[in-house]
């Protein structure tokens, strides 16, 4: 921990020792969101609600990823038992996204069928507002996404319940769970309904940069690819966001990370960011269960982060990538480019971890025992740029009054 026993500094390569905050600073938060629990009423309240079980989940998935079981099953024991207790409340009841929150808990902790039968209640108790309804597409997306991940392979795809459910979705109709695969004529007809919808949407001059709009159009964005993803290929859902992104970029209001314009929604993702988001995520989920290229998942992320270079997710991908390449050359100039355009201070600390991360895995192979193979070449330097990096990002006005940044470089020096 910091300075401060409420808050943390930890460094980008050092694992977390506990779950979430320490002691003190979990009673604090907690202590806040009670606090604020009983002074809230009506939509702030339930808006509060959807907050505190959001930060729950995401105390669940610290969990999962540190691979600690017993921690896992008492904060999911604590997580469930709030979630219910919010879905109780009379205000709550028809909330969809605390449904869904609820649902997704559910999946992460394993118990698949339960959040299936939560999943299949709230869709059918949502109403028969179909691709207009934003919840709704918020809710379907979700599911087929999670139902998608447990596939092995695009074989038979199609047959899946993730189809099921984003046909269902265009039919404005009673939602009904899944009973088998989805006939063909039903596939034709949800593919056309998605294709109207979307072209309705992007038809727009320019395209509205209200949050609901953009909400309903990621969402409709989403479905729609993975609906080709799974019915058609890979090649087809890479095309509508090719599509969506291209006429996003036209319409100008994204921009606004660049050009530093305020359109009056702070720190709100925008439609453009998300559908990148998406694209971007969906061909590294590809690349997991097939065989496919690298470059295009390449090409994608470094379109993305000429966009959005402070976004956090797209630079651990592309870090993620480009550890799996020989040569460092391509990712150096990359990050040369980004860091002297972006005033943020996200491609400095990732440009950091890369070369740390290489750093780590040279000084592996020159520790490795006669007789083993390693892909890689050697390097030499690497620590006068590392240093020659930390002093670049210190210099500017957001490195010079960020901890983690003074906090990486003093562990990386000592």
């Amino acid at each position: 921990s910091g300075f401060n026993s409420v808050g943390h500094m930890d460094t980008m390569l050092r694992g977390r020792r506990q779950i979430g905050h320490c002691k003190e600073g979990e009673e604090f938060i907690q202590n806040v969101f009670h606090v604020l629990f009983q002074i809230f009423t009506g939509k702030e309240k339930s808006n509060l609600s959807v907050c505190w079980l959001q930060y729950e989940i995401s105390k669940i998935v610290q969990c999962l990823q540190s691979k600690k079981k017993k921690k896992l099953k008492a904060q999911g024991r604590r997580s469930k038992k709030l979630a219910k207790n919010f879905l109780k409340a009379p205000d709550n009841q028809n909330n969809l996204t605390l449904w869904k929150l609820y649902a997704y808990l559910e999946w992460l902790l394993g118990n698949t069928d339960d959040a299936r039968k939560v999943f299949d209640t709230a869709l059918g108790t949502a109403g028969t507002g179909g691709l207009k309804s934003a919840h709704l597409c918020s809710l379907s997306l979700l599911y087929a996404q999670l139902e998608v991940e447990l596939l092995e392979s695009v074989e038979g795809a199609v047959t899946s319940r993730a189809v099921h459910i984003l046909t269902k979705l265009t039919e404005s109709a009673a939602y009904v769970p899944y009973s088998g695969q989805v006939l063909s004529v039903n596939v034709l007809k949800a593919r056309k309904t998605y294709e109207h919808a979307l072209q309705d949407y992007l038809s727009k001059t320019p395209v509205s940069d209200q949050v609901s709009d953009a909400d309903q159009l990621i969402n409709l964005v989403g479905c729609y690819a993975l609906f080709q993803y799974l019915t058609v290929g890979i090649d087809a859902a890479v095309l509508i966001y090719t599509q969506a992104s291209e006429r996003l970029k036209a319409s100008g209001p994204q921009k606004c990370e660049k050009n530093g314009e305020d359109f009056g929604i702070q720190n709100f993702p925008s439609a453009l960011e998300a559908v990148m988001l998406l694209h971007t995520n969906l061909l590294r989920f590809h690349m997991k269960i097939s065989v496919y290229p690298l470059n295009p998942l390449r090409e994608a992320l470094t379109e993305a982060l000429k966009w959005f270079p402070s976004n956090q997710s797209l630079w651990r991908s592309y870090i993620h990538i480009q550890r799996k390449s020989h040569s460092a050359s391509k990712a150096r100039r990359f990050f040369d480019n980004i860091t002297r355009s972006a005033d943020s201070l996200e491609p400095w600390l990732f440009a950091i971890q890369a070369e740390q991360l290489r750093k780590k895995l040279t000084e592996k192979v020159q520790r490795a025992d006669v007789g083993e193979v390693h892909c890689t070449i050697p390097e030499t330097g690497l620590t006068n740029r590392i240093v020659a990096l930390f002093e670049h990002a210190v210099q500017s006005e957001n490195g010079a009054h960020c901890p983690l940044l003074w906090r990486m470089y003093l562990n990386f020096m000592v």
